[in-house]
């Protein structure tokens, strides 16, 4: 969802009721390219968000303090920290029709400007000082953009205006029909996007439903009378800056849009204000709602993936049924050897039997070749399908595997818990050519630890929460001695108990049993089957990836209830 221009409105009319003349006390850089500041202002403390997240750039009140998320700031969280802290907020403008916010900034010698540009891909926060760039959210130089250079030093340059679209004050039912005639080869809500000032793609929607109950409908297929009274009541109170802020939800319930103008075609709820709404859209900036936000792209990723592979087996396995294709392959160029002198020159079909009681092939014959050639040309296939043919069961055992070790990658971005966790997942999918796209920035965090427990009895028991602290859990924090545990068919983490030479309590054992069913693909279920094994009975596969493991010998499994601690 992006942020359009009566949006940004009335984010400028709630900034400046609420935060002009309001001093910045604090300011914390949340993730990179997403900062917090905290303002002072009527006896209140306030809490403005601005991102230039370049697929979800937003600028919001926030109801809770916010907090620094990242360990290095960037030299923009810096220069906001040493030179904006202090400074008095004296008002906050839109350019007309533009996704751009401007906070005038006041200190005891100098004055800036905050620009904050909320366009998709090319979301920035800029700041200013004497018409100069001090630093910005994300510097493009050159090579990105050759007629506006957003680097320090550089004099600021505001996006060029929109041309050619008019002004929405301005229609009437004819301006509508020629409108819809200049693109008459779209759609109606196509139209008005491409060719009104500050129409976003909702605002047409809502329109062109409320004018024929159908957001599809083409161009010229429009009544411009019905869509004009449609448009009545939206468009004029919307440049009066009369908002009527509100969330649409999808089908499941889940928040999919932010407007300032009530929905129809879809479901719809008002809010107290704009940024209200956006809260409601973004939810929690940090904690598990920001982390479940953060895997969302990643699992997307994930999930094409895995529907890759499993199309990749579906395949193999198709052409592993019979040998009836690759055999016909070889029938169809002796029976052309065999009747090679009675085809006539130019024939495209040879129909002939090559079972007494079989039915005759249909042959297909390349005109431009003879039938000494096309033969040879049906053994060569014969003989290149035969030799895939024999690589068939190694291909299909290895796609198998991979399908399965992106399962437990699956359960890897199930349990990740923190912004390390994540971040290892879409590293995996990036160097393993399963990432399609740019990659998703995460605050840098380093690695995370495996967990680490110790029972009563003074046993120490190692879980291991993604495939990497796996390969660590097994190989280098077990002995031969100890034992180690796993949900039995399902993704999961591998779990191991330091057994000291000591035989572990029964109890002991389904601690560590509970463990691997909660850290696992089957947390939800009630009881889970736990294999258990002695780390010297595992070995890892041959080209095994991390975390993957044969098991030659087991011990009786365990029928558990999934637990997250020792209890």
């Amino acid at each position: 969802m992006s942020i359009d221009t009566f949006t940004t409105a009335a984010l400028v009319d709630q900034f400046n009721a609420v935060l002009a003349g309001g001093k910045i006390q604090d300011t914390v850089e949340i993730e990179r390219e997403t900062f917090g500041f905290e303002i002072y202002n009527n006896q209140e403390r306030h809490y403005l968000l601005l991102s230039a997240d370049i697929q979800q750039p937003r600028a919001l009140l926030s109801p809770e303090k916010l907090r620094r998320g990242v360990q290095t700031p960037s030299t923009l969280g810096l220069l906001l920290r040493n030179r904006v802290e202090g400074m008095r907020l004296t008002h906050v403008e839109q350019p007309p029709f533009d996704r751009i916010i401007t906070f005038h900034l006041i200190g005891p010698d100098n004055e800036m400007q905050l620009h904050m540009e909320l366009i998709e891909r090319r979301a920035n926060i800029i700041l200013v000082e004497d018409g100069l760039i001090i630093d910005s959210a994300r510097r493009v130089g050159g090579k990105e953009n050759r007629y506006r250079l957003i680097l320090p030093k550089h004099e600021y340059v505001p996006p060029p205006p929109q041309q050619g679209k008019l002004n929405p004050g301005d229609l009437k039912p004819d301006t509508i029909d020629s409108l819809m005639r200049r693109f008459k080869d779209t759609d109606a809500v196509t139209a008005l996007v491409k060719g009104v000032l500050g129409m976003s793609p909702l605002l047409a929607q809502e329109i062109i439903f409320r004018a024929h109950k159908d957001v599809n409908i083409g161009a010229m297929d429009i009544n411009p009378y019905t869509v004009h009274a449609a448009m009545t009541p939206l468009v004029p109170p919307l440049l009066r800056h009369q908002w009527q802020p509100g969330v649409g939800y999808s089908d499941k319930g889940l928040p999919e849009a932010v407007t300032v103008f009530p929905l129809t075609y879809i479901q719809w709820e008002p809010t107290g204000d704009v940024s209200a709404a956006l809260n409601i859209f973004h939810g929690e900036l940090e904690g598990p709602a920001a982390y479940e936000a953060a895997k969302i792209p990643i699992r997307e990723q994930l999930m094409n993936a895995r529907e890759k592979v499993r199309r990749k087996l579906y395949s193999l396995e198709k052409q592993n049924v019979d040998d009836s294709d690759v055999e016909r392959l070889r029938q169809s160029g002796e029976l052309i050897l065999a009747y090679q002198y009675s085809m006539q020159k130019g024939q495209k079909i040879l129909e002939a039997q090559y079972e007494v009681e079989g039915d005759p092939l249909q042959i297909k014959l390349n005109t431009e070749l003879t039938p000494l050639e096309n033969a040879q040309d049906y053994f060569e296939k014969y003989n290149n399908a035969k030799r895939a043919r024999a690589q068939l069961p190694k291909l299909i055992a290895e796609t198998r595997d991979e399908l399965d070790y992106l399962d437990q990658v699956d359960a890897d971005l199930d349990m990740a818990e923190d912004w390390q966790d994540i971040g290892e997942v879409q590293d995996f999918l990036m160097k393993n050519g399963y990432w399609q796209g740019k990659r998703t920035e995460r605050p840098q965090t380093g690695k995370s630890a495996p967990l680490k427990f110790s029972t009563k009895e003074g046993f120490v028991i190692w879980v291991g929460r993604n495939s990497r602290q796996n390969e660590q859990v097994t190989w280098d924090k077990a002995g031969l001695d100890d034992l180690w545990l796993h949900a039995r068919g399902i993704p999961g983490s591998h779990v191991v108990i330091k057994t000291n030479g000591q035989k572990v309590p029964e109890h002991v054992l389904e601690q560590a049993a509970g463990l691997a069913a909660y850290y696992s693909k089957a947390r939800d279920e009630n009881k889970v089957l736990v294999l258990v094994a002695e780390r010297r009975y595992l070995r890892k596969p041959k080209r095994g990836k991390p975390g993957q493991v044969l098991v030659r010998q087991e011990r009786p499994s365990l029928l558990v209830a999934p637990r997250a601690d020792l209890g």
